[in-house]
Formats: structure tokens, sequence, C-alpha cells
């Protein structure tokens, strides 16, 4: 059920983004009186799952969800239209109207994503405002994984600053290490200020890391998995699992971390259950698990909400608009620097659909969709031919030289650009399906 919610929603979201790019081309043909011959959701290669005709433009849906297109007379585009193109120009076709007609006519899709994108923002902080977990709230400090003890950093550490610059988000920390260049965290370890370096070559194994840091809580019982050893000795939802052995524990990844120890043994464990405290001996299994899940960590943090006015949502949804723009131009870079290996990590559908929650959350669908369309705007503007930045970098060479580049050359780097993206679809898909078979 989970995955056919996360399917749901990314359908949802592509569908709605690729309509209004198409639009956004659409709408700018129609302003300069340029015929469009076909507007489609996903493409219709052999046959189309629905259509209708009005006027010159067919409107329909395809049966392969890889995006969408409008087909503009008179433009070399992925239909390679040859044909029509050894037909002298006609008024209405695109290749007649002036040069900063047509740009606007390829940058129409962008635009439309771009700004579709503030309004969503701007409407989503209307709606619910903006929650986050403030990092001086982290109470308990961070729990780590293996890189991130390699660099220097322990349970229980609570982190200051990075670089000095005080961080107001718990959950920008990552994303400050990964984009920013930062070189030292700044923390509190034992009632101790100490200051770790972060190495240069740590940006490829960050990018690999499932969890680097998280905030460490108490062990809470929210739940047991099938035929729990847990469940059998007598544990109930809420407990509070408190020691091992008459060891004092006090969270759970030191619980986790000491009943490692206690594999396939009978091991006392010492719980709280609303104020009476208790010890249950349990079987714990060959893995060194009890069956017991643990609950929502947010439960134990005071988070906090930024509420806004009608008025005051647009220009905060507009800077969070341009955030983000900013942001994933970082992480671009970052694909494209070797040294980084960021091109690794990079995923196609499965990747994207992940993102999604596996239950039905509107607020989280719409920033997630608002992030996509800022992604949809700044991949097509990539000077890649066969992409809408392709079309533009040629019309930018046509309007500087006053030059207009040949049919036949436009229709090779049609060609070309087509091979390109067809091939780095297949490296982002083949990537997503390695990694399913190497989990």
């Amino acid at each position: 059920m989970e995955i056919l919610v996360k399917t749901g929603q990314f359908l949802l979201s592509i569908s709605i983004l690729v309509i209004l790019h198409e639009f956004g081309h659409f709408a700018f043909a129609k302003i300069f009186k340029t015929r469009v011959e076909k507007f489609y959701l996903f493409f219709n290669a052999w046959f189309s799952l629905f259509k209708f005709k009005k006027g010159d433009t067919e409107y329909g849906i395809g049966w392969i969800p890889l995006g969408g297109y409008v087909k503009i007379s008179g433009m070399i585009d992925e239909s390679m239209d040859k044909e029509q193109m050894k037909k002298p120009p006609q008024p209405y076709e695109f290749r007649s109207k002036k040069t900063w007609e047509r740009l606007l006519i390829m940058l129409g899709g962008v635009m439309v994503n771009f700004v579709i994108a503030l309004i969503i923002y701007s409407a989503v902080l209307y709606v619910w405002g903006d929650q986050y977990l403030p990092n001086k709230n982290v109470k308990h400090g961070i729990i780590v994984d293996s890189l991130a003890y390699d660099i220097g950093l322990r349970n229980g550490d609570k982190i200051l600053s990075l670089d000095n610059n005080e961080i107001e988000d718990f959950y920008e920390i990552v994303p400050q290490l990964v984009l920013e260049n930062i070189s030292t965290i700044q923390l509190i370890r034992n009632g101790q200020e100490m200051e770790v370096m972060v190495p240069e070559t740590i940006i490829p194994q960050l990018l690999k890391s499932t969890r680097f840091i998280d905030v460490r809580y108490p062990f809470y019982v929210a739940g047991f998995i099938k035929d729990s050893p847990g469940e059998k000795a007598g544990l109930k939802i809420d407990d509070k699992l408190i020691g091992i052995n008459g060891n004092p524990i006090q969270f759970y990844d030191e619980f986790r971390d000491t009943l490692s120890h206690y594999k396939d043994n009978l091991t006392a464990v010492t719980i709280l259950r609303n104020n009476d405290t208790l010890n249950v001996d349990i079987l714990v299994s060959e893995e060194g698990f009890i069956g017991v899940y643990a609950d929502n960590p947010y439960r134990f943090f005071e988070l906090e909400k930024n509420e806004y006015s009608l008025m005051a949502s647009i220009p905060a949804g507009i800077a969070k608009g341009m955030e983000t723009f900013g942001s994933y131009l970082k992480q671009l870079k970052l694909i494209f620097s070797p040294k980084t290996e960021a091109y690794k990590s990079l995923g196609g559908f499965i990747t994207i659909g992940k993102i999604f929650p596996g239950t039905w959350d509107w607020q989280a669908f719409w920033n997630l969709t608002a992030f996509l369309s800022i992604i949809l705007a700044i991949m097509n503007v990539l000077p890649i031919p066969a992409l809408d930045g392709g079309h533009v970098m040629f019309l930018i060479y046509e309007m500087v030289t006053g030059r207009k580049p040949s049919d036949k050359f436009l229709e090779y780097a049609q060609i070309v650009g087509m091979i390109l993206l067809l091939s780095l679809l297949l490296y982002a898909n083949g990537n997503d399906i390695f990694k399913l078979f190497n989990k």
C-alpha cells in the first residue's frame, strides 16, 4: 500500500508540473499566433490513451510517463518532422517568428515552472506555516554513524555551529556540510566546548551515508514485530527501557549497542511503566534484537512553527523558492564535479518516487511538488540540444551573431541531444535498479 501511495503522489505531482510546463510553451505560442499541433501529457509513441482535437491542436494523454510535449509548427523538435521543414515557411510557423518571440516561446515552460514553485511555497506557508526542529532544542545531543565517528563526532555531542556560524534548524546541518564546504564543527562534549575538523574528502562518503547524524532520544516502546521476544516477555506500548542487566541506560542508541553484547541470551531489561520500575527477562535474538519499535523521536523535542498571514506568506514563499533554487544549483555543481563522486548517487524515477511520504500528506506533497518544479525548470534550461535550454542557446547565438543555424545543423544537434538525454535517463534509472539489488 505504501508503494501505491508513493507512486500515486509521484505521478500526480509530475502530471501537474508537466502540464503546466507545456502550457507555458503553449501560452506564448498562442500569444505570438504560432500554431500548436499537439499538446500531450506523457509520450504517445504509436498510440494515445486519450485524445481529442480542438481548433488546430490535438490534445491527449500518452502511455509513456516520461514527461510531455507540445508540437509547434515549423520547429525542429523531438518529433523530427523533416517533411514539414522542407516546405516554404508559413506565417503561423515557429521559424517565421521574430527571434525574441521564439525565445519567449522556448522559455515559457521554465518561466511557468519557476513561478508555480513560488506560488506553491507561498500557499504552503500560508496554510500550514513552517515547522522545524531548532538545533538548540536537541537537548540530548546527536547519534552518529561510522562516518561521523571517523571524523571525530561522538554520540551525545551537541553541535553549536558550522565554521562558527550558528545553526538554527538541526536538519540543515548535513545539507550545509555537503553544499557549503564546511571545514569545522563546533560542539559541546561532556560540558566542554570542542572543535572537529571536517576533511575535504568527506563529500563522496557523506552522499552515500543514510544517517550521518540524527537526534538522540530515550527508548519508549511504540510497537512490536511479529513473534517479538519483547512482547512475549511482557513489554507493553509506552514502556520506557532504562536498563540492561542492572546497568542504567538513558538513550535508544545506548540500549541498541549494549543489547548487541547479549545475543541469544536471556537478559534482564529494566523498564519504567507509569511510575513503576520493573525487570523483565527477555530472550535476545541471535541478531541482537528484542523485536521492539522505538517511538517517534520527535515527541521528545519542542518544535517551532512560523505562521504567516496571506501578505507575509508571499515574500516568505519567494525567499524559500529562491533559497531552494540556489541550493539545487549547488547540488547540480556537485554532480558535475568528478572529485565529489556525486554522479554515483544520481537517481531516476525510483529515487524521485521515494522522496514522497508513505502516507498521503498534502503539505509534504505540495512542498515536494514545488521542489520538483524548480528542478524541472533548472534541468530544462541546461544548454543541451533537445532541451529548452538547447533551443535557447541557439536562439541567443542567432541574436548575437545575426546568423541562424541551418536546419540541417539543428536536426543533427537535436539527435545528439536526444541521445545524451536517453543515456542520462538510462544511467540514472540504472543506478536505481543497481541500488535495489545491492541493498
